[in-house]
């Protein structure tokens, strides 16, 4: 399969994750997308390492995922945490945790 596909792919990734960040507003389907849209970057790294024959893409796609294992974690603390003090994952009381 040619690499510009993959590329193709990661951009359609990107901006299906990048609308659902700007439409929704449940706190978890917000963070599944922006999860979708660091797993298109991933993959548009890798793409490029395979296409100019070197391993630093790789690397930093690798690095980003232990990241973003950690990044999950806090998140999804984040979030139960509002959905046990306002009963809703919706990212407009998200303003209200200050109070």
């Amino acid at each position: 399969m040619n690499p510009v596909n993959y590329l193709y792919l990661a951009a359609l990734l990107f901006a299906i994750g990048a609308s659902g960040v700007l439409v929704r507003r449940n706190a978890i389907v917000v963070f599944m997308c922006v999860e979708l849209m660091l797993n298109a970057c991933n993959l548009a790294l890798v793409t490029f390492s395979r296409m100019h024959g070197n391993l630093d893409g790789q690397i930093v796609a690798f690095f980003t995922m232990v990241v973003a294992a950690a990044e999950v974690v806090v998140g999804l603390a984040i979030i139960v945490s509002l959905f046990r003090s306002r009963h809703s994952a919706s990212v407009d009381d998200a303003s209200l945790m200050k109070l």
